[in-house]
């Protein structure tokens, strides 16, 4: 990135915090490491530092900067967590978490993982390259399949997130989430009337919810999520 890319990110993130939506200084210093401009297509680089999502190709887009400071804020994210995020894109959201629980100046022994799944084959296999090049491979792993289902191999997780929208919270989610884990889920119909959702796992495996307000995400697709024809 040139430095005027790096002065319009910056310029970004201390405007998100003046406003109040990134509160935490380990993600406000997260957020300024991992520039969105760095992880989405050329043709799109010059609006990088734009606050709004942006497409990323095969019909799907990356959230807009303040989403997901809303959203990595709303996770309580700390050093040695381990995540699991179901909709890659490419691969920026999960980035910028993985420099959350995993910084690098963090003993290798403590430091988290982030496990995120694509459904959609070439949007996951563009998300693991921009993690390689950028040098997060020892703290990210990308994997193609349903994220719908989670990811049981690696579970319990500490934190769960979902980038698309689902009609409810799959329930292989709770399963997989720790007791006293936090899951951030868009829930409601696709693009329209949607809410993002904060559950909490309680010690006798109940969970409470919060709702965070509204949003506009893609949908979620796959066995638990929206049935598109």
């Amino acid at each position: 990135m040139i430095q005027k890319d790096v002065d319009q990110w910056n310029q970004l993130i201390d405007h998100l915090s003046e406003r109040g939506v990134l509160k935490t200084l380990h993600i406000i210093q997260a957020m300024r490491k991992v520039p969105r401009g760095l992880f989405i297509p050329k043709q799109s680089i010059e609006y990088a530092s734009m606050d709004a999502p942006l497409p990323i190709g095969m019909g799907q887009t990356v959230s807009a900067p303040h989403m997901v400071a809303i959203m990595n804020e709303a996770l309580d994210l700390r050093v040695g967590h381990s995540v699991l995020e179901i909709g890659a894109g490419c691969g920026w959201h999960a980035a910028t978490i993985g420099e959350i629980v995993a910084p690098k100046e963090a003993p290798r022994s403590e430091r988290g993982h982030v496990y995120t799944m694509e459904i959609v084959a070439e949007l996951a296999g563009r998300a693991r390259e921009n993690i390689m090049r950028q040098g997060f491979g020892d703290r990210v792993t990308v994997i193609n399949d349903d994220g719908s289902a989670g990811y049981p191999e690696k579970s319990p997780y500490e934190r769960i997130l979902m980038t698309a929208a689902a009609p409810k919270i799959p329930p292989p989610f709770l399963e997989q989430l720790k007791v006293g884990g936090i899951l951030i889920a868009p829930v409601g119909n696709i693009h329209l009337f949607q809410s993002l959702i904060r559950v909490t796992k309680k010690s006798d495996g109940n969970v409470t919810e919060e709702n965070l307000g509204g949003v506009a995400f893609v949908p979620l697709t796959g066995e638990f999520g929206h049935k598109i024809k």
